[in-house]
């Protein structure tokens, strides 16, 4: 599949809730189809992950599944998707996230039997090929052990398989320390961009065989690790949302390899994933600040399908544990958003507007999510065609898009931030049009140490 025009092109029909490729699970849940559904996500509290300890991480994750089940049941959920995101040491021992997963599956199925509520199972194995230094990105042992916890979990009975996938994030994470948009750019749109191609050859050929959604991916390593770091005041916001829209062009290669959707809720470049392919996508907002802070909270409501709380521990709060506080103060925030659908487009799209107005003037980053501007850039992206182009591209266009609403008056940017914004548009002015020569260009600035080439097809 190559993506070259939007499947949604007219603002009017970007809304939360509805999508032009909705996805329906076996039990005839459909996502994307008229209601936005929340979609849970929790973990263990602290504790060490042994053989002896797997008896008590099997009960907390019954406790944690029980709890969540129970009160959506009370409080009349239209239906509930559970995104269980395996820890590293679940993913190291394929047995043991399988055995979760069952877990999950038996008291998702019980819930669904007794009271009727449709649910869905997301299964998102970690990328475990970090564990290795530099990584091994297509052999050896712990790509054997990631690709088999896919097929024992699908086994399982996951109904979706995701990954928060990490190619390419070796040098990335120095590149945003050190505002490196040229190794930014090679990080995301030749070397990620790459390894998506070839995990999700993988993922896809495992999902079908197995009879399960193979939904999508996620720059969590990448944009989310910028926006922490711009909350904390070590990197310049501007810089953190110009990343956000550079992970655009490495996202699509899942849909252009097989996903179908719904993308990840860390995936804040879900819109422009939506707009892009029109299949269902997942986010996170305010609620999702049990994980991580962030300055977009309320836009990132502008358009989901499935509404998450990115991760939650099982820890005990006042009202009770967090897990079930999580679900509920989602299940009352997608009350709203499927309240408004029922009402029609026309107020959907004033409760859209609202929460993009609330949040994206205060920070670059909101305002790189507003759905025109994702129209307007992703028309850009798809305008070229390979992932490098593309994401070359997402820096010039996001870029001049902060420079016009910053002249606008539409957003008031520091001193500081403006010459970012000025330094990082004559990096992006650097970049050849040729992926050839941008490789030759930037391969001897390249840590060795750090990446074996070899791994990416180099």
């Amino acid at each position: 599949m190559n993506y070259s025009s939007l499947a949604i092109p007219r603002l009017s029909d970007f809304l939360f809730g509805v999508c032009p490729r909705p996805l329906t699970l076996k039990n005839g849940l459909v996502i994307g189809g008229g209601q936005v559904y929340p979609e849970i996500n929790f973990t263990l509290d602290s504790m060490i992950i042994t053989a002896e300890s797997m008896p008590q991480v099997y009960e907390q994750y019954t406790q944690m599944i029980t709890g969540v089940c129970d009160r959506a049941v009370e409080l009349h959920a239209p239906g509930l998707v559970v995104e269980f995101e395996l820890l590293p040491d679940l993913t190291l021992v394929p047995e043991w996230g399988a055995e979760v997963t069952k877990i999950l599956r038996s008291t998702l199925d019980e819930t669904e039997a007794k009271h009727g509520l449709k649910t869905g199972l997301r299964v998102t194995p970690n990328d475990i090929r970090e564990f290795a230094r530099p990584p091994l990105m297509r052999q050896g042992r712990y790509v054997e052990d990631m690709f088999r916890s896919f097929e024992l979990c699908a086994e399982a009975g996951a109904d979706m398989l995701a990954i928060e996938s990490t190619g390419g994030k070796e040098i990335h994470d120095e590149a945003i320390l050190n505002g490196d948009l040229p190794m930014s750019v090679f990080a995301l749109g030749v070397l990620g961009s790459r390894d998506m191609a070839y995990l999700w050859e993988r993922i896809t050929e495992i999902s079908r065989r197995c009879g399960v959604v193979p939904s999508g991916d996620s720059a969590c390593g990448f944009a989310n690790t910028a926006m922490v770091l711009a909350e904390q005041h070590f990197i310049p916001r501007v810089w953190a949302a110009v990343i956000r829209v550079l992970t655009v062009a490495r996202s699509l290669v899942a849909f252009e390899h097989g996903a179908v959707g719904p993308n990840k809720d860390c995936a804040y470049e879900g819109p422009y994933i939506k707009a892009i392919t029109g299949y269902p996508i997942a986010l996170e907002g305010a609620e999702a600040s049990v994980a991580h802070l962030s300055p977009i909270g309320n836009i990132a409501k502008a358009v989901p399908d499935l509404w998450s709380n990115e991760s939650v521990q099982n820890v005990k709060l006042l009202g009770a544990m967090a897990p079930t506080v999580s679900v509920e103060q989602l299940i009352y925030a997608t009350r709203l958003m499927n309240v408004a659908s029922a009402r029609g487009a026309k107020e959907a799209g004033m409760l859209r507007d609202w929460w993009v107005e609330s949040d994206s003037h205060l920070d670059p980053q909101a305002y790189v999510l507003r759905p025109d501007v994702v129209l307007k850039i992703s028309e850009e992206i798809i305008a070229e065609p390979t992932p490098y182009k593309r994401t070359r591209r997402s820096a010039f266009a996001a870029l001049e898009v902060l420079r016009q609403a910053n002249a606008a008056g539409e957003l008031n940017l520091s001193k500081m931030e403006n010459r970012w914004l000025e330094r990082l548009s004559r990096a992006a002015e650097g970049l050849p049009e040729d992926e050839d020569e941008f490789i030759a260009g930037i391969l001897p600035q390249v840590n060795r140490k750090k990446i074996a080439l070899s791994e990416y097809g180099l």
